[in-house]
């Protein structure tokens, strides 16, 4: 051993410190165990901010930075990308005012909920989704599947959707300037039930960004890392992946809490 540390030229202490450090425990080994559960349990869809978060929420005190480095180490990467805006082109009609004028911060569950319609494609068959998301937690609170962009879609939706309401409650309720919005069968339940309809102006996807945003975060999350041969499996997966969404899905802005555990817990405040 003396020999080759002389033709090493290195000294016999630094010999036995890397030998020493390459026996030690890694004292990061759980915390890396915890993130890749985080990780998995939310099938990639979680970057270094909300692992960080769910950490915390289970009583692990880290700090982001610490998290992000052993996530790189780990080759663990959020797998969701951005989705860009997409403009509204269509007829414009001046009755319905833009009463909601982007103020997406609601006070109380069911007092501003917004509203649209997107296709989704499965080997050139579509399947379309018409949600109806609440502004104080951005909660889904019912949404309607339909093979067809006909007005059963939006009507069957309006019907899930009031069916959520207590006494008293009369949301505002704004969407884009479809023409789905534009019928009386859409219309009259709405007024029916004192509640107040709001429209984006033509041509601005920010004046319903709110939408928008989930539109952009189911697809990411969900659709886009998916393959399905069926609509039907697409049915399946997008009841499951709305559950998870509302009950699961944490959100910064909600104090790392999901859409239903922050309404639960303040109703009780």
């Amino acid at each position: 051993m003396a020999t080759l540390l002389e033709v090493a030229e290195l000294p016999r202490s630094m010999f036995y410190y890397q030998a020493k450090a390459q026996q030690g425990v890694d004292k990061d080994a759980d915390l890396k165990v915890r993130i890749r559960e985080i990780y998995d349990c939310h099938m990639g869809r979680y970057g270094y901010r909300r692992v960080t978060a769910e950490l915390c929420r289970n009583g692990g005190m880290v700090n982001h930075k610490a998290v992000q480095r052993l996530m790189q180490l780990q080759g663990l990467k959020s797998l969701v990308r951005p989705m860009k805006y997409r403009s509204y082109r269509g007829q414009f009609n001046a009755n319905v005012p833009n009463i909601l004028d982007r103020q997406f911060r609601a006070d109380r569950p069911n007092s501003k909920w917004v509203t649209d319609v997107t296709e989704l494609n499965v080997r050139g068959d579509k399947l379309y989704l018409s949600p109806v998301l609440g502004l104080y937690n951005g909660e889904i609170v019912a949404y309607e599947t339909q093979e067809n962009p006909r007005m059963p879609l939006v009507r069957e939706m309006i019907k899930k959707v009031l069916s959520k309401l207590g006494n008293g409650e009369a949301p505002m309720l704004h969407s884009d300037q479809g023409w789905q919005y534009q019928m009386t069968s859409y219309q009259r339940p709405l007024a029916s039930q004192g509640l107040t309809q709001s429209k984006s102006r033509k041509g601005n996807c920010l004046d319903n960004a709110a939408m928008e945003s989930f539109f952009g975060t189911l697809k990411s999350e969900y659709f886009y890392l998916n393959k399905f041969e069926r609509l039907k499996e697409l049915e399946t997966g997008l009841k499951e992946y709305i559950h998870y969404y509302n009950n699961d899905r944490i959100k910064t802005k909600l104090k790392g809490l999901s859409p239903v555990q922050y309404r639960t817990q303040h109703s009780m405040d």
